[in-house]
């Protein structure tokens, strides 16, 4: 398969002149010329010195991408990822370096340019497209497929202006969605809208690039977006390529770099979440022996320990756990309820502790984070204390004939759990 794009060693220089107000004193002119000697450069401007920095957005930028791939692009802020777009896009030169972009290249970077408030949905749809490069016959041959898409139909010759920004976004995507590009360059745009849209949009995107052969290059901090649309991704950070490869090894590398693990969380008395009904003392993840720990094989069990102390008589009490993988699904969720002494009367007063054993073999390889409510389950909206991120820590895997993978070498999805469920087979002939 051929590549449609080639860029080789792209770099990014900007110049920031900074304006310097209010009193600067000049030992700090001279510590920040002594600490930078290269960066800074002395403009006399009315008596005094004004800095110039130089910033590099990119750094010897090297990626081939062939035709039909689709290639994610992750990294955290300010790591370069818009500024990358923008050269592909030839809104921005490079400093250093050549790309070569082989086909029509169309961008998606701010969905909603070019909307006029005072025109109408169906005006705003010709004036968008002609922006984005689409000739006049060719949007109103797509003009009814792209209204249906952003579900605007009853709406489409009313001003824009009266539009809510959710309607607006969904039009101005579904103009940009029916673009037909070799090339297509997107920088975040499949966060718009409601969970319903995103999900069409990214729909639409992944038949772009499977069934009509686009390449596609894809900016998002939407991990889950990024596993579905790509096959390959590469992740920026301080403007270079840090990691690259397999989107699912990627994703995992990536967040287990960006993640801090926490297996132990104990409160001060006065500053424990709850209130004078309950509150929370400590959580912990342990491991089979009991020691606390950030770290466990997908053959082990887990067990989540959490203290609470109650206060008050009279009460319904109910603790839950909610369990996520590392694109922030919920795994599944569990309480204490069941198991308890007091399920159908009044939970005593006193201090206590629960502990949520989660036996080896199911969950999957992930980083797993635990959230946690204390509810009056007569009164499910009664919520004493929460905490949507209390425990992290990671559930790892490895090639062994005696675990769940077995002898398999491919790498698993990304799904929370994969528990070791016993088969009978048997042979017949």
């Amino acid at each position: 398969m051929p590549n449609a794009v080639e860029i080789k060693n792209v770099s990014k220089r900007y110049n920031i002149n900074h304006q310097q107000g209010g009193y600067i004193a000049l030992r700090d002119v001279l510590a920040n010329i002594f600490k930078h000697p290269m960066r800074f450069a002395k403009k006399k401007v009315g008596g005094a010195f004004k800095p110039k920095e130089e910033f590099w957005a990119l750094k010897d930028i090297n990626l081939s991408v062939k035709k039909g791939e689709a290639i994610g692009i992750i990294g955290p802020n300010g790591a370069g990822k818009s500024t990358l777009l923008k050269i592909l896009s030839q809104i921005t030169p490079p400093t250093t370096g050549q790309i070569k972009m082989m086909g029509k290249v169309a961008s998606m970077l701010e969905v909603g340019t070019g909307f006029h408030p005072e025109l109408t949905g169906r005006e705003n749809v010709f004036l968008n497209g002609a922006i984005l490069g689409m000739s006049r016959i060719e949007i109103g041959q797509k003009f009814d497929s792209i209204v249906k898409f952003a579900g605007v139909e009853k709406f489409i010759d009313t001003p824009v202006k009266h539009y809510s920004s959710g309607m607006q976004v969904r039009l101005a995507f579904a103009v940009a969605a029916h673009l037909e590009p070799d090339i297509l360059i997107i920088d975040e745009v499949l966060a718009v809208g409601d969970a319903q849209f995103q999900k069409k949009s990214l729909s639409k995107m992944e038949e772009v690039t499977r069934n009509q052969q686009r390449t596609i290059l894809f900016v998002s901090h939407n991990m889950d977006a990024v596993q579905k649309l790509c096959t390959r991704t590469i992740v920026l950070h301080e403007g270079k390529i840090l990691l690259e490869g397999p989107t699912d090894k990627i994703i995992s590398q990536y967040l287990e770099q960006k993640m801090d693990h926490v297996a132990e969380r104990i409160w001060e008395p006065d500053k424990a979440p709850g209130d004078d009904v309950v509150r929370m003392r400590a959580m912990r993840a342990l491991d089979q022996t009991g020691q606390i720990s950030k770290q466990f094989d997908v053959r082990d069990p887990v067990n989540i320990e959490v203290e609470y102390e109650v206060f008050q008589p009279a009460h319904r009490l109910m603790l839950q756990l909610y369990f996520f993988n590392e694109l922030s699904h919920v795994i599944f969720i569990s309480n204490n309820n069941l198991d308890a002494p007091w399920q159908d009367g009044e939970h005593p007063v006193g201090r206590f502790r629960s502990v949520c054993q989660i036996p080896g073999d199911f969950l999957n390889e992930s980083i797993i984070s635990v959230a946690y409510r204390m509810i009056n389950p007569d009164l499910a909206q009664m919520i004493h204390a929460t905490e949507p991120e209390a425990l992290k820590f990671q559930i790892d895997d490895r090639l062994d004939p005696e675990g769940v993978r077995g002898n398999f070498k491919l790498p698993w999805r990304l799904d929370g759990v994969r528990p070791r469920i016993p088969w009978k087979i048997d042979q017949l002939s």
